[in-house]
Formats: C-alpha cells, structure tokens, sequence
C-alpha cells in the first residue's frame, strides 16, 4: 500500500467523522428547537451538549484506528505542535475536516424544518458579541474550553499509559465545554464545527451568519497549539 492511498484513507475518514459530529452536534440545536421552540432555553442547552459530547465521541471512536479521530482544525494543530501528526497532514486534514463539516451542515437543510434551522442558524455557534470586550472574552472561552478537548486527546488518546476507552472522554469534556461556554459563544471549540454551519446559513442568506467567524478559529487553534505544548513539557517530565 503507498503512502498516498494510506493518506487518502485517513482524510475519507475525517471527512466522514466530521460530517457525522456535525450533522449530529448542529443538529441537536436544531431539534431542540423544533421541540421546544425557544421557550426552553436550559432544555435546548442540555440536548445541545448531550448531541455535541455524544456524537464527537462517537464520531472519534468510529474513525481513531484509521486517521487518529481528529475531527478537528485546533486538534489537528495540538497534534503537530505535540509532534503526533506529520506536517504535510495537517492542511489535508483540515481541508477534509472542513469539507466534512459543510456537507453535514448541508445535510442538515435537506432533512430540517427550514423555520427550525434558520432560526438557529443551523447550529452555528454565537454570532452576538459585537463589542470588542466581548470578542476577546469569546476568543478567551474558546481557548480554554478547546485546551481542555485537545489536553483530554492527549492524556486518553495518545498517551499510551492511558485507558483504552477511545472517544469516551474526550466527549464527556465536549460535553461539559458546551455547558460551561455554551450560554458565552456556542462552545463550538473546534474550527470545522463552527464553519460548516456558517457556511450553510451564509449561503441561505440569513442575516449576520459570518459575524465574528474568526472568533471560532484564532480561540481553538490558540487553545490546540498551548494543549500541545503542555504535552510535550508533561511527557518530557515523565518519560
């Protein structure tokens, strides 16, 4: 087998990881919408990290064994700063991470109660931090929680000392980013997630889906490249 096809396999892989987080993650906002409307805001919060925890650990396990389960820009980066991904990966992956993320947000149009979708922006992450103050802090909250997902990917994933429990985990702190960061910025914590909807809601003309993209890819990937960085300073201590 050449290094290409292995190649080709693993950017299948998260191509089709993304797109199934995203489909499954976006797709919580928009079901809770259709089921509570906005009426139930702790409701919608509660399904919306349940479906983002859930189906990122699902979506790692499914496809850890052929591309590593990344699933995600800012891990993708902590992986190379870490040393764990080769460097002529990381724009493939991300390339396919993307990709996967649009298309699942597509997919999201084809089988959605259009009112239910637009009105979430088809489970695009916050568009409302206008002033600067609350840019940074949206930045901020970004970092962190997406420090904790790429931390958690080295310490049960790629640490070989660690409990073979595959995505478990680094869903379970998906889940707890979405409702400490949620109610802040959408705890989208992953560029690819917050880019597949907002592509889909740019593209169906909704008002203000490009606001503040930015904010969900300079917080991640800040957040990936520190994670990284505190692997190699922690495993160099242990080793």
């Amino acid at each position: 087998m050449s290094e290409v096809s292995k190649l080709e396999k693993k950017l299948l892989a998260e191509f089709i990881g993304t797109y199934m987080f995203v489909f499954v993650g976006a797709g919580s906002s928009v079901g809770a919408y259709v089921a509570f409307g906005a009426t139930d805001p702790g409701a919608a919060l509660l399904i919306a990290a349940l479906g983002n925890g859930i189906g990122l650990g699902i979506s790692i396990s499914a496809t850890l064994a052929i591309s590593g389960g990344a699933l995600n820009p800012a891990v993708t980066i902590g992986l190379l700063v870490g040393g764990k991904i080769p460097a002529r990966d990381v724009i493939p992956y991300i390339v396919a991470e993307v990709l996967g993320a649009i298309l699942g947000a597509f997919s999201l149009v084809a089988v959605a109660p259009r009112s239910a979708g637009n009105a979430v922006y088809w489970g695009s992450p916050s568009h409302t931090l206008t002033s600067a103050s609350q840019i940074g802090t949206g930045i901020l909250a970004e970092a962190i929680i997406t420090f904790f997902l790429v931390f958690v990917v080295y310490f049960t994933i790629v640490d070989q000392r660690a409990p073979r429990l595959a995505g478990l985990f680094v869903g379970l702190i998906l889940l707890c980013d979405v409702f400490i960061a949620g109610p802040l910025t959408g705890a989208a914590a992953n560029p690819a997630r917050a880019t597949g909807p907002i592509v889909v809601a740019g593209a169906l003309n909704l008002s203000g889906a490009f606001t503040d993209w930015y904010i969900f890819w300079i917080g991640p990937i800040i957040g990936g490249i520190i994670a990284g960085l505190a692997w190699r300073a922690l495993k160099a201590s242990t080793s």
